[in-house]
């Protein structure tokens, strides 16, 4: 289920996230920072800490609640945010798409972590959210994330000139997508906080 707690590996799960997840979100995001700030927009200090993941989280949730989004985290043995994975812009109707993010901590990166929880989102996309397609972008030069999109079944479909303003400057992207199925339009997606 989109809301249940899986087990992706030894001591890590995918959970949804949640309110109290902004401190261990703070810790492991200013631990990867330099790690991760060649993929990501350059962030305010407040960004950083705790009551900036705070801050973002309510809009997180708020998105979630409206069924704009879905957002999940990776737990650590003792529950700690180490990672994050969401379906932002989710547009159902005859569309029924959304595009996908994540990143992982420095310290748990290189096990395979984000290519599971990829593969494990596009199921519940599919089976509960009854979504089409999933989108992503990587940069040119992100081999690392498109190895795990095309693991994951995500086929390259478009460069985009200047597509994203990362790392101090806008840059180009490659765009992946999967089609999750090719079936009719049929029910309701799983609801909020089902």
């Amino acid at each position: 289920m989109i809301n249940d707690i899986h087990r992706l590996d030894p001591g890590i799960r995918l959970r949804p996230v949640t309110e109290s997840d902004a401190a261990s979100l703070a810790e492991a995001l200013t631990r990867s920072r330099t790690y991760m700030s060649p993929w990501e927009p350059r962030r305010p200090e407040a960004f950083y800490t705790e009551q900036g993941q705070r801050d973002r989280l309510a809009g997180i949730l708020a998105d979630q609640t409206s069924g704009r989004a879905r957002s999940w985290v990776l737990a650590d043995e003792e529950d700690r945010a180490v990672g994050g994975f969401n379906l932002d812009g989710i547009v159902l109707g005859p569309f029924r798409s959304a595009t996908l993010g994540y990143w992982v901590d420095v310290e748990c990166a290189g096990r395979g972590l984000a290519t599971t929880a990829v593969r494990l989102i596009c199921e519940l996309a599919r089976d509960e959210l009854r979504l089409h397609r999933i989108q992503a972008g990587t940069l040119l030069h992100n081999v690392a994330s498109q190895r795990v999109l095309t693991k994951c079944g995500f086929e390259q479909f478009a460069t985009v000139p200047r597509y994203m303003h990362i790392d101090g400057d806008w840059r180009d992207h490659r765009l992946f997508q999967r089609i999750l199925h090719d079936g009719p339009v049929t029910g309701a997606p799983a609801a909020p906080g089902a």
